[in-house]
């Protein structure tokens, strides 16, 4: 809870600072590094231990963020979270200003997962039919999970819609099992 908080502050703080131009080389730089850091326990280990300087963590950071296209006001960003000790919120904080990203677009990101790759006429029509069921525009993400057998899982924020047919029998085995 406090740590979702503290990445929304910083987020909402980075995003009032960047002119509309920075704002998706911001966007792309953050989930990278928050990408980064969730996989990397070298990096983890560079940016959490007392062994490395402030200047040190910055310079690998910025360095970092340089490689990913970051804008310079992103980069003294990266510097004032070394600085607060609150790098290793980084995967929240690209969470959270994507939202934003996104909620100033007026988009919604939504999660589309099958058993297998639908194909690109059967994609164009479910997202026309989200586009149209939500009344706004739409950022889809179209993933496969053979586990699913048949059917679709749709993800819109924190609500799924599952028609998968293993979501079926998970709910059937649920309502057998409360008797």
């Amino acid at each position: 809870m406090i740590k979702t908080a503290v990445a929304r502050r910083y987020a909402r703080a980075l995003f009032e600072l960047l002119d509309s131009s920075n704002i998706e080389a911001t966007r792309g730089t953050l989930n990278g590094l928050g990408q980064a850091v969730k996989e990397s326990a070298p990096l983890r280990h560079v940016v959490a231990s007392p062994a490395f300087g402030v200047e040190e963590k910055i310079a690998v950071l910025t360095e970092l963020g340089g490689r990913l296209g970051c804008p310079p006001a992103g980069k003294a960003f990266l510097g004032q979270l070394v600085k607060k000790n609150r790098v290793g919120f980084l995967p929240e904080i690209a969470e959270a200003f994507s939202k934003l990203v996104d909620q100033s677009k007026g988009t919604q990101p939504i999660t589309v997962s099958s058993a297998l790759p639908l194909p690109q006429d059967e994609r164009e029509r479910i997202t026309m039919r989200l586009r149209d069921t939500l009344k706004r525009d739409v950022d889809i993400t179209f993933q496969t999970d053979a586990g699913h057998l048949a059917g679709l899982q749709i993800h819109i924020g924190s609500t799924v819609v599952d028609s998968t047919v293993r979501g079926r029998l998970r709910a059937m085995q649920s309502l057998l099992t409360k008797e």
